[in-house]
């Protein structure tokens, strides 16, 4: 990844700012901030049982996303990027603390209208992929249009047109199994984008391809985030992906630090 080996800014910053990357103007938080976020976490905790132990993987993380924003959420595998994602986009609750989105409070939706505004109003985009097996490339990327029930014809046309933007449009008819690893992504991207959400979250999108391919995959997605004006949160342990995102914070132990800080040793 020739291009993505730009360095972090070494200034210090307190745990409410955040970095800027490489190309981008430093903003005041004031600016940034003019307009209502379009995502705010307030003081997020995440416990899970394993066995007789309970492991707290997110201790009062605060987070706001600005809306439009390109936020690197960069942190070490375990240190909570996933959960902190998945609390973020409603596939999880918290066991404490809020998450607002477009100025909702997630938890005081009912069940159908949290399933409701994830499915047209946050894309979703995985390491893994997550593609359906047995169906196509279109299929896959339809999908979300269907449950959200978009008319038949729609949301083909537009499974066609995100397909060929995102350079798959001789391989729409190709089930997963006939992909590359990039190619797949490149599905899950069409897929996230189908119901013209508000907000992207890419949970390690470059994580299983190799590095000529994760560079192209994420020079798509900062396209994307351009061309459609979208917010997009991506985790990554990759600092030169992150190095691309004009706002940084890392997540260490389950906690927002500055960026580029470590947690001081107990003495």
């Amino acid at each position: 990844m020739s291009e993505l080996l730009s360095g972090p800014n070494p200034t210090g910053r307190s745990s409410a700012s955040l970095e800027t990357g490489p190309g981008a103007v430093a903003t005041p938080a004031a600016a940034l901030t003019a307009e209502p976020p379009i995502l705010r976490a307030r003081g997020l905790v995440k416990r899970y049982r394993m066995g007789r132990r309970l492991l707290e993987v997110l201790r009062g993380v605060d987070l706001v996303v600005p809306r439009g924003a390109f936020l690197a959420l960069r942190g070490a595998s375990g240190a909570g990027k996933s959960t902190l994602l998945h609390l973020l986009g409603g596939l999880d609750v918290p066991d404490a603390g809020e998450i607002w989105f477009q100025g909702q409070n997630l938890a005081a939706l009912p069940e159908t209208a949290l399933t409701r505004l994830r499915n047209r109003h946050i894309g979703f985009v995985f390491q893994a992929y997550h593609l359906l097996p047995e169906l196509d490339a279109l299929e896959n990327v339809c999908l979300p249009a269907r449950i959200a029930r978009l008319d038949a014809a729609t949301a083909v046309r537009r499974g066609r047109e995100l397909l060929a933007r995102v350079g798959l449009a001789d391989r729409m008819e190709h089930k997963p199994t006939e992909l590359s690893g990039g190619e797949q992504q490149r599905v899950a991207i069409a897929r996230a984008l189908i119901n013209e959400p508000d907000l992207i979250l890419a949970d390690e999108p470059t994580g299983n391809l190799d590095s000529h391919t994760g560079e192209e995959i994420l020079r798509l997605l900062m396209e994307i985030r351009r061309e459609r004006q979208v917010t997009l949160v991506m985790a990554t342990h990759d600092h030169r992906v992150a190095a691309h995102a004009p706002m940084i914070v890392d997540l260490v132990d389950g906690q927002i630090h500055k960026p580029g800080a470590m947690p001081s040793a107990p003495a």
